[in-house]
């Protein structure tokens, strides 16, 4: 079973396989991803008028795409048979059987399967697993997207700074396709070779580079009131990309963050910033929060934190509006 970015690197160099089986149950942008690049890499667009097919599994059977792939290729190296949708046709895969252990050489027929995951103990899995390229889509937890997209930029010869992902990572969640589709733009409009900044970010996408959970974050650790309530502000109103319990979320996880960095006997900046599972760029707003919040500070801030929650959730709210709920959050973690 190959990683992604050892595939990828395949399909850039002209290496394609006869079969591939790209599996996608929670996480599809992998499949579509690779699906496309062979789509669009394996034969120029002269021979895919005769040599390549893209069928859905919803509309086709097993037998009719095995039948495609025994095809001859027409003035071409290769046949390029895509299944879309292949999920709908789990039930007889079994059938496949015999073409995995004899694939026709010059056809790449590459299967694409959705919300869906085959059962390992099956022998037609077991077969997938070692006769074809057997790829498992699996999502990222939230602290992995920022490395995912700086590896997906410096494939095409970008850079970019911690805060600039984390931006992205906010504003569009853990969604790798909608991120992907943003990078997109930017490339764009961006020259290869630039480093991409919060400046370049809130240009071109729209994202605000001084009102974030971040900027907020930083507020709070130097006790900075007006910034912190200009964030809540705008917060407030943009409830679409910042909903209340998304920065209480993102609160709580910078306080429990700060007390385990006030128990850490290494603090210097690497070592603190593999503890903690944070960018190192932004271990400084922790160094700066331990001086104005000690232990019991944080501890009582978490407290405060959760009965926001709460009452977000309509507990003990008297009516307040989420606006509301926020700036009296702020005034008892700053005072």
């Amino acid at each position: 079973m190959k990683d992604f970015k050892t595939l990828l690197k395949d399909l850039d160099n002209n290496i394609f396989s006869p079969i591939y089986f790209l599996v996608g149950e929670k996480e599809p942008f992998f499949v579509d991803l690779i699906a496309n690049k062979i789509e669009q890499n394996a034969l120029n667009e002269e021979e895919k008028a005769f040599n390549q097919s893209i069928l859905y599994g919803k509309d086709v059977d097993i037998e009719e795409v095995l039948m495609q792939a025994k095809q001859y290729p027409m003035m071409a190296e290769r046949r390029v048979i895509i299944v879309r949708e292949a999920q709908s046709l789990m039930k007889s895969f079994q059938k496949l059987a015999s073409y995995l252990e004899q694939p026709q050489p010059t056809t790449v027929l590459v299967f694409c399967v959705k919300y869906k995951k085959l059962d390992g103990r099956l022998s037609v899995t077991k077969l997938l697993k070692k006769h074809a390229i057997y790829f498992e889509s699996k999502p990222l937890y939230d602290n992995q997207v920022p490395q995912w997209i700086s590896e997906i930029l410096a494939a095409f010869n970008y850079t970019i700074t911690p805060k600039a992902s984390l931006m992205l990572l906010e504003f569009l969640g853990n969604n790798l396709s909608l991120i992907y589709k943003e990078l997109e733009k930017l490339r764009f409009v961006i020259p290869p070779g630039q480093k991409i900044t919060p400046e370049l970010i809130e240009e071109n996408i729209g994202i605000s580079k001084d009102f974030n959970s971040f900027e907020l974050n930083k507020a709070i650790a130097v006790k900075d009131e007006v910034k912190a309530h200009q964030i809540a502000a705008y917060f407030d109103q943009n409830p679409k990309h910042h909903p209340l319990p998304l920065t209480i979320a993102t609160l709580n996880s910078f306080f429990n963050k700060l007390l385990r960095y006030h128990a850490l006997k290494d603090k210097s900046k690497f070592a603190a910033a593999k503890a903690l599972g944070v960018n190192a760029y932004f271990l400084e707003d922790y160094a700066f929060a331990s001086k104005h919040y000690n232990m019991k500070k944080s501890s009582r801030a978490i407290a405060m934190i959760r009965e926001a929650d709460m009452r977000s959730k309509g507990v003990g709210a008297n009516q307040l509006t989420n606006g509301d709920i926020l700036k009296e959050l702020l005034v008892k973690l700053m005072r």
